[in-house]
């Protein structure tokens, strides 16, 4: 799966549906490194813009018997899941497909979306926002630039590409298979 002459821009919108097996890619492998697979229900090549089916734990906000301060915990956890997905999707289709680190111009677009969204979502102020993401984005610039994982993360790829979707279990298994987790 390596990009051909007209393929080798990266941007935000997919080029291809190798380009979004990545992402997919990209964003399984962060949730692992998050311990998240039970917040999603399955990852979808033929799902238009939502190749992501979440499971009813991550859009789950709260009952009158939980306590506020755990339902906000519950809603900053699931914020930095999105975040680490975001970023995590970025990195895999930049760093493992195109060998490239993410353009400046890009990365300044996600990070201002991410805060707004954390200011929106979790009334967090832009300096926690800051914070999180950083942590984030250092968190999975080690696993992506790191070039013994590449072997493995591309395979990955390949199987999202070729089995179109797979359910949470599924890549954890995958995953386990490919040792990357």
């Amino acid at each position: 799966m390596k990009p051909n002459k007209e393929d080798n821009t990266i941007s935000l919108a997919y080029s291809n549906d190798d380009d979004r097996a990545y992402g997919l890619a990209g964003m399984a492998i962060s949730l692992a490194a998050l311990d998240a697979f039970d917040r999603v229900v399955e990852i979808s090549l033929d799902s238009g813009d939502t190749m992501v089916e979440f499971s009813n734990e991550y859009y789950f906000s709260g009952s009158p018997s939980i306590s506020p301060k755990s339902t906000w915990g519950n809603l900053v956890q699931n914020f930095h899941i999105t975040t680490s997905m975001v970023i995590s999707n970025i990195m895999s289709r930049s760093m493992v497909r195109m060998r490239r680190d993410i353009p400046v111009e890009i990365l300044g677009s996600v990070h201002s979306a991410i805060v707004q969204e954390g200011k929106e979502s979790c009334g967090l102020d832009e300096d926690e926002v800051d914070a999180l993401f950083n942590r984030t984005l250092s968190h999975s610039r080690r696993i992506f630039s790191n070039p013994r994982l590449h072997p493995a993360i591309n395979e990955f790829a390949r199987i999202i590409s070729r089995r179109r979707t797979l359910t949470g279990n599924e890549i954890r298994d995958e995953l386990r298979m490919l040792q990357l987790i």
